[in-house]
């Protein structure tokens, strides 16, 4: 699932969720999306930008402390002890234990994609316009695409999906 910001051809902002981006590309074409407003079918995406925080979050933030400034070279040549160089703090976060689930129902997909197709590597995007115009037989194939492939891809109405990738766990 994908969640969207849109915006009206009146300025409305509102959310919609979509099973992927076809999806979405599909029903606004056929000016399924509409406003829930003004009942406006010419719909766009807004720019968005990652939620970095959580609403309900104070909004006040700690600051970083400074990195230290390096040695002058005239620190040296009084005979200074050239400061120790600290370490820069490593963000660290607690999630909740529904965000742990989503996190482990992602990972599982993950293995279970990656177990049960064919790693094509490079070969991605000319594997999968191969299977699109029938000139290979259907299979499930994961790989790498460039974001111009990927762009491609999507204009040429190839449905494929980006691997839920998630960060090194390492609490």
């Amino acid at each position: 699932m994908i969640r969207y910001t849109l915006v009206c051809n009146k300025r409305h902002e509102f959310e919609s969720w979509f099973t992927n981006s076809a999806a979405y590309d599909k029903q606004a074409k056929r000016g399924l999306v509409t406003c829930p407003l003004c009942g406006s079918a010419k719909v766009e995406k807004a720019l968005m930008t990652p939620r970095l925080g959580r609403a309900d979050a104070p909004s006040h933030q700690e600051a970083t402390p400074a990195q230290p400034s390096p040695p002058h070279a005239a620190d040296d040549r009084e005979g200074k002890a050239a400061p120790a160089a600290a370490k820069a703090p490593t963000p660290v976060a607690m999630i909740s234990p529904q965000e742990q689930e989503f996190r482990q129902k992602l990972r599982e997909l993950r293995d279970h994609l990656v177990k049960n197709a064919e790693n094509v590597g490079s070969r991605f995007p000319e594997e999968a316009r191969k299977m699109h115009y029938g000139e290979a037989e259907h299979r499930s194939i994961y790989g790498v695409a460039s974001p111009k492939d990927a762009k491609a891809l999507h204009d040429e109405g190839i449905e494929f999906s980006p691997l839920p990738v998630l960060p090194e766990e390492r609490n």
